[in-house]
């Protein structure tokens, strides 16, 4: 991994599309963006802030999110995620995450993720199947 500090930030956007509602992907009945929708967003919006940092086989994984959906938003608006390094411990990176749609902000949270290489990682997953 090349040098990294604190305060880099990423982000990542979306239209929301009836595949992003609630009601497509099982999370409720409604016609809104669904939460796993812009948790999935966010963890993107983290990823893209130390993605010039990696380098080889390098890679990470979510480990951890805590994030609190605070306002709904309706199938053809715009939404966008942000992320910002506020930590990193070895091979853990803890992320400020937010989420706006074109009226303001809809989450926020933290998100941690955890830096793994590829290779090794995938074949202790398929290493479970008998």
């Amino acid at each position: 991994m090349k040098t990294i500090m604190t305060g880099i930030t990423g982000a990542s956007e979306t239209a929301v599309l009836k595949d992003k509602l609630a009601s497509s992907i099982g999370s409720g009945s409604l016609d809104v963006y669904a939460t796993p929708s812009m948790v999935a967003l966010m963890e993107a919006a983290a990823c893209e802030c130390i993605a010039n940092y990696l380098e080889d086989d390098e890679t990470t994984v979510g480990t951890e999110l805590n994030i609190k959906h605070i306002s709904a938003t309706p199938e053809g608006m715009t939404v966008r995620a942000e992320a910002e390094l506020v930590k990193f411990s070895g091979r853990e990176f803890t992320f400020a995450v937010k989420a706006y749609d074109e009226s303001g902000l809809i989450g926020e949270g933290e998100h941690k993720r955890f830096l793994v290489y590829g290779k090794k990682f995938t074949e202790k997953a398929k290493a479970k199947i008998k």
